[in-house]
């Protein structure tokens, strides 16, 4: 076997990205955009090569004034091994998602590209994180009547939104949250969520607080906007208010307030170990358009 060259791409070289061929089954490839339209750096992509074919390539990203990789984004391969040893070789961490559609693991071919993914994936050192469901809201699936039973109101100070987050992550089945928290504290992983929440380019105006009749907080929302889609960012019940199905009801107002401001189709996830999550989005009319296994 030849000796195997490991490196970044420099400018110019898109096309030795794009020269790996993907059936485009799973990963990134399944949404139907190609290297180019991803914003992606140079320096952050890499590409192993045998003979100067390209055997393994991976793609970190992060919006443009980022100073370092939010995701690995693209990772795919022709040789196992190339793989492993890409990213063990580049000098970049953060956590891959891999999109699969629903029910891959029921189709043979589906399974072997995802599960191929996923061992490059952990015998490169990370280990799966929580397996979700990943939503698209279009109007095609009906705009569920606003309950009524919750008043919302704005709140811009960021230390009343880092408390109701904390109290919020008290026995929270978010895997991420709950990743965070075990490694950092609760604070720290509440700090966390702010923090990716107000990077999201969407106007900080849009959170909001929702409060009961009696005037006591249920929980928070965020509707957003990433780069590409509008998005539930956030849906949380206080612990003391659960139970009562308050998660509907914060649901259908991000989704109401997302449409108010135009959106066309709506972006939200769960993991698919919160069965109660999973099961508002159902009822909310939010269909499961992708899986998604996440590994840190």
């Amino acid at each position: 076997m030849t000796d195997l060259v490991i490196r970044p791409l420099v400018a110019g070289e898109e096309h030795l990205f794009d020269s790996l061929s993907d059936p485009g089954l799973v990963g990134r490839a399944v949404l139907g955009r190609t290297y180019a339209d991803g914003g992606y750096r140079p320096e952050w992509t890499w590409v192993a090569l045998r003979d100067g074919v390209v055997v393994a390539r991976a793609a970190w990203w992060a919006a443009p004034d980022d100073p370092a990789p939010l995701a690995l984004d693209w990772f795919d391969f022709t040789d196992p091994d190339a793989a492993v040893a890409l990213l063990r070789t580049a000098p970049l961490r953060a956590e891959y998602s891999i999109l699969l559609p629903p029910g891959w693991r029921d189709d043979p071919v589906l399974r072997a590209q995802g599960q191929a993914r996923i061992d490059a994936a952990t015998a490169a050192g990370m280990r799966v994180l929580v397996e979700r469901y990943r939503y698209r809201w279009t109007p095609e699936c009906g705009l569920p009547a606003r309950p009524g039973r919750l008043r919302f109101r704005p709140e811009p100070d960021d230390a009343v939104i880092l408390d109701v987050l904390r109290r919020i992550g008290e026995g929270s089945l978010d895997a991420h949250y709950r990743h965070a928290a075990e490694r950092h504290g609760p604070e720290a992983a509440a700090r966390e969520d702010l923090d990716l929440l107000r990077w999201l380019p969407s106007p900080r105006d849009w959170w909001r607080l929702g409060y009961t009749p009696g005037g006591e907080l249920a929980g928070l929302i965020v509707p957003a906007r990433t780069q590409t889609d509008h998005i539930v960012g956030f849906v949380g019940v206080l612990p003391g208010q659960r139970g009562h199905g308050y998660a509907y009801d914060l649901l259908v107002e991000a989704t109401h307030r997302l449409v108010e401001v135009g959106a066309e189709q709506i972006v939200a996830a769960t993991d698919q170990h919160n069965t109660p999550m999973a099961a508002t989005f159902a009822r909310a009319g939010h269909p499961v358009e992708w899986e998604r296994v996440d590994l840190v």
